[in-house]
Formats: structure tokens, sequence, C-alpha cells
């Protein structure tokens, strides 16, 4: 678990597109870290593993099968993956059993821009996705910073200000 004293960072900015009969959410986080150190947080299984809701069987840097663990509770559940492009240190695209998580790294004047494209069945279900994404990425950048806290996952989400966030981003989004 995280420490008591961790409180979720602001809001950050989101939108939404609709890909065909898919929706995809579009969130938007300026991190103080240069590129490489940001494409190691996303693609090596160690690193993902002290952030991410899910790990990962293998460096995710090369196009290819995979299997990412989802991490949710008592019971891991292994999902099929594909990385299907794979630029480093730009662009990550990986599909997660039927989502497509899609990595932009950018950078910037102070570090890094990372724009995570999400795309999902459900409309309903992109404020829940930016509200994980936002804890999970909460604890990357305490990573990257050098000052690690536990991941923050599945039920144990709620006891870290999910539902306001869930609550905020479907504001933002028009939900």
């Amino acid at each position: 678990m995280p420490d008591d004293a961790y409180q979720p960072s602001p809001l950050v900015p989101v939108g939404r597109e609709a890909v065909g009969d898919r929706w995809t959410l579009v969130f938007t986080r300026d991190l103080a870290h240069p590129v490489a150190k940001v494409w190691a947080a996303l693609s090596e299984p160690d690193q993902l593993a002290a952030w991410a809701p899910y790990t990962a069987d293998r460096d995710l840097s090369a196009p290819g099968e995979a299997t990412l663990t989802m991490i949710d509770g008592d019971s891991p559940e292994d999902l099929k993956a594909t990385v299907l492009r794979a630029e480093p240190p730009a662009l990550l695209e990986y599909s997660w059993g039927e989502d497509v998580l899609r990595w932009e790294l950018t950078p910037t004047a102070t570090g890094t821009r990372l724009t995570l494209r999400h795309t999902v069945a459900d409309r309903d279900g992109l404020a829940q996705a930016a509200a994980g994404w936002h804890l999970c990425l909460d604890v990357a950048e305490r990573l990257l910073d050098g000052a690690p806290i536990a991941p923050i996952r599945g039920m144990a989400a709620l006891d870290f200000g999910w539902e306001a966030l869930r609550d905020g981003y479907a504001e933002r989004l028009g939900d």
C-alpha cells in the first residue's frame, strides 16, 4: 500500500474520440523526466510491475506477442497482448485483451509529455479508465522521482481517491 500521506495529483487533460464502434480515452500528462526514462517505465517488466495494473512477461520495446497479467484482487488474470508498434523512445502501442493502449512520448522543455490513447469497447468505461490510469501514473511518477510507493491496484484504489477522480473525469468527458 502507498503510505497514508499519498493524495492523488490534480486532474489532467482528457478527451474522448469515437473510433468506429469503439471509444478512445485520450489522457495527457506532463512528467519532469526525460523521454528515455519514461520509455523504460512503460516497457521494462520490472518497472511496469512497480506501477502498472499488470505485469509483462517480456520487455515491450519490440513488436510481437506478450502476456500481460492483470493484478486486480486475489486472482491475477493473464491476458494475451501483442505489441503492434514499438518505436523507442517515442511510441508504444499494444493490445491488452480487447483494448488497445497507445503511449506517445514527446520531449518538452521540462521533461516528457505522455499521451495515452486507451481504446475500449464501451464509452461508459472511459471515466473509470481515466481514474485508474491517473492513480497508476501517480505511482509511476513517484518511481521516476526515485521515491517509489506501492502500486495502487484493484479495489485498493477506492482507498486512494478513485471515486472522486472518476467523477471528476466523468464531468470533464461530458458523461
